[in-house]
């Protein structure tokens, strides 16, 4: 069952069976319908179709889907055709319950029990939608009787065009190898300064660090500019395909393959240890600026 909210020209659609994701988000006015997120196409039934979906207990990859945390060795599966790293956790290929839905807010739970992933947690999704744009809040809580690493992040896609333009302030970059995963951390320059630049069709699948928390967005069909905004987030990743398109614009609170560094870089990593019972959140906002 899908779920509509709407407030203003503004219209949001939640899939929460599908991996909780958005499937649309548009700004409509007199029939005029304007995806702000990639709109899905009719009838997709894949969560990577959708216009975002949400990542937890950790984002992006697990190199060799290996790590060890306090003695203990975590083995995962890839769980994405075509990608030999793990990635995003469960919460996006899973279903997830409608606890609560209004005209213009509603609240997505799932429930994980320890398996591959040998930590029982539990996550919230709060979306809440006003005229002028979209809040989104993500929980994590440690629903085990051992203490757990977590990390957090959304995954939204957006439409572009050769004038789609991104402005965020970042400070270093992560240079990758063939399989999408970090080498090396070098200052966000020449191809990986995110000031005022286009952002479609750039060929960057790269993870940022000293993320500034704010992105400002341009498409020359869109009513306005969208800010897109995460306080607690340090870390951004940017996916642009050659191809154009789409791009990702994800914040996240750690940096992609914290799980394989020594638990003593965790920390400046983003990496947390969330003990029993603790949680931890990530707020996303999407706004439209005049």
């Amino acid at each position: 069952m899908l779920l509509t909210l709407r407030a203003g020209k503004l219209e949001l659609v939640l899939d929460p069976a599908l991996g909780g994701a958005i499937r649309d988000f548009s700004w409509v006015d007199a029939g005029h319908r304007v995806p702000l997120m990639r709109a899905s196409r009719e009838g997709a039934d894949s969560v990577l179709d959708m216009a975002s979906f949400p990542l937890v207990p950790y984002v992006n990859r697990i190199r060799g889907g290996r790590f060890t945390f306090r003695g203990r060795e975590v083995l995962l599966q890839p769980n994405m055709a075509g990608d030999i790293s793990p990635l995003h956790g469960q919460g996006w290929l899973g279903a997830w319950t409608v606890e609560s839905c209004g005209n213009q807010d509603a609240e997505l739970r799932f429930v994980h029990r320890a398996a591959e992933w040998p930590w029982a947690y539990e996550a919230l999704q709060l979306f809440a939608l006003d005229e002028r744009g979209l809040s989104l809040r993500l929980h994590c809580r440690n629903t085990d009787d051992t203490p757990m690493p977590c990390g957090l992040g959304q995954h939204p896609y957006f439409p572009c065009t050769a004038e789609s333009r991104i402005d965020a302030e970042v400070r270093t970059a992560f240079e990758i190898d063939e399989h999408v995963l970090p080498v090396a951390e070098v200052p966000a320059e020449g191809r990986f300064d995110l000031r005022d630049r286009a952002v479609c069709g750039q060929g960057l699948d790269h993870g940022f660090g000293g993320w500034g928390g704010s992105a400002l967005l341009t498409n020359p069909g869109w009513p306005a500019p969208l800010r897109l905004s995460s306080p607690n987030a340090n870390f951004f990743q940017l996916y642009s395909p050659e191809s154009g398109g789409i791009f990702v614009a994800e914040p996240v609170t750690h940096a992609n393959a914290a799980l394989n560094e020594p638990e003593e870089r965790w920390e400046e990593l983003g990496m947390r240890v969330l003990e029993p019972g603790e949680e931890m959140r990530l707020d996303m906002r999407l706004e439209l600026v005049s």
